[in-house]
């Protein structure tokens, strides 16, 4: 339906909640998650009838009767949080990551670290890993300043993290005193001007130790919808540029032209001085106050 507009996310099961519902037991999500990778990846393939058995499923000369529309498959990404589980199924299938560590305490300074365990388990395998399917997932808010963005979420996120974090899943409370400007300041949560969140972003790929294929952010709904919507604006406006390189031509122009201000635009200075005597009209005082080139150019009259 989507023509290959789409991808897989998979993952063992932050919330240990769904396995118990499903009456699964807790230590073994992680194994049935590498199982469950191996038979749909072998199926994807669409070479052979697969056929496998474990102690919760079993295939026999299975098949897909449709083989995906993208070649070979729809993009599959692994989610990592803290244990290496997430990087090592990435790592034995060849498959993306998506990096929900990134945006707890200490995760960014780990991503170089996680990556490599990703590298060793593919190379075990006969794999390469590729960084364009490394995603990192993390909370971001944008504003026209800091202090703007910090106040637009700092209800929101204390409602999130107390009710539901804390209160509803148990988590341990945070120590800081404020929790969300610790978080930007650690660089775990992007939230503030477009300028602060691109510094953020570059952080977290300098930290990753030779690069990422992209940023992902929770929908957290921290903001109300008119400061969530214009987050998504500004961000699309002034952040993603910077990464795409669509601004790459544009700054070069304008670094050349200032580096070489005084031979391109000084002349100018001379040339409308030439123009009024030419024209035989006294030179005003006050001619270059606003004229391109009057700030290095001429002498003062």
């Amino acid at each position: 339906m989507t023509r290959g507009r789409a991808m897989l996310g998979c993952g063992p099961g932050a919330l240990v909640s769904d396995a118990y519902m499903l009456a699964i037991e807790a230590s073994t999500q992680r194994r049935r998650m590498d199982e469950s990778l191996d038979a749909i990846t072998r199926l994807l393939k669409c070479e052979e009838p697969v056929s496998m058995k474990t102690d919760w499923f079993e295939m026999r000369e299975a098949r897909l009767h449709l083989a995906p529309y993208t070649d070979p498959h729809f993009t599959i990404a692994v989610a990592s949080t803290q244990t290496p589980a997430g990087m090592i199924a990435a790592g034995k299938y060849g498959l993306g990551i998506l990096s929900l560590g990134a945006g707890i305490p200490g995760g960014p300074e780990a991503l170089a670290k996680q990556w490599t365990i990703a590298e060793e388990e593919a190379a075990k395998h006969g794999r390469a890993m590729d960084r364009r399917d490394w995603r990192l997932v993390i909370n971001m808010h944008v504003a026209e300043d800091d202090e703007e963005a910090l106040r637009q979420v700092h209800a929101g996120e204390r409602i999130e993290t107390v009710s539901y974090f804390e209160e509803t899943l148990g988590r341990p409370p945070g120590r800081a005193d404020d929790p969300l400007r610790e978080g930007v300041k650690m660089g775990s949560t992007l939230v503030g001007s477009p300028d602060t969140v691109a510094k953020g972003i570059e952080r977290l790929i300098e930290l990753s130790k030779g690069g990422i294929g992209g940023v992902m952010f929770r929908a957290h709904e921290w903001a109300n919808r008119e400061h969530t919507m214009h987050s998504y604006e500004l961000f699309a406006r002034w952040v993603m540029p910077r990464f795409q390189g669509s601004l790459d031509t544009v700054i070069a122009s304008r670094d050349w032209a200032r580096a070489n201000r005084k031979t391109i635009f000084a002349p100018n200075v001379k040339a409308i001085e030439k123009a009024y005597t030419d024209a035989g009209k006294a030179v005003p005082e006050d001619y270059k106050v606003r004229l391109v080139g009057g700030r290095d150019g001429g002498e003062e009259k």
